[in-house]
């Protein structure tokens, strides 16, 4: 199971926290985090506190909206935002190709492409966060503070 830290999109993550946070690593887990409720349970935390990264696109742009693992990414909420009428959730194939991360196992950070990032501003109840680090069965633990600098995500009102 700890061969999973040579696996290249895991070794993408703890390389891009490198660079923003020596103190923060990856974490392989025993039990899968593919969901948020996988992952909270595996944790043993509040399915809130798990962040789910989800790829959006907006007319032929993709984006990543960081979310609490307790609510619904709204999307009518977006399309407001960005004053589009045509906004969808990007496929498996989609997200691999754009971020080099399978789902389950999208990361906040690492991804092949650089994505413009909202994040949930649900997620700041939280004192501790877990986010996928490029596989369902890798995690890294981070705070809101450190989640918004390391993305230069935008908080925002984008759940239901």
């Amino acid at each position: 199971m700890n061969n999973l830290l040579n696996n290249e999109p895991v070794k993408r993550v703890q390389n891009a926290l490198n660079l923003l946070r020596k103190d923060i690593k990856v974490i392989v887990l025993k039990d899968t985090a593919k969901t948020a409720l996988d992952a909270s349970k595996s944790l043993n935390c509040e399915i809130g506190a798990i962040v789910k990264s989800l790829v959006l696109r907006k007319n032929d742009k993709f984006f990543l909206c960081l979310v609490s693992g307790d609510k619904r990414c709204s999307l009518n909420k977006l399309k407001k935002i960005f004053d589009v009428k045509d906004l969808s959730m990007a496929n498996a194939q989609k997200v691999k190709e754009i971020t080099g991360f399978t789902i389950g196992g999208v990361s906040p950070i690492g991804s092949i492409t650089k994505l413009e990032i909202l994040i949930d501003k649900n997620l700041d109840r939280f004192q501790n966060l877990y986010a996928a680090a490029g596989h369902p069965n890798a995690i890294f633990k981070i705070n809101f503070k450190n989640l918004q600098t390391m993305t230069f995500g935008k908080i925002m009102d984008i759940t239901e």
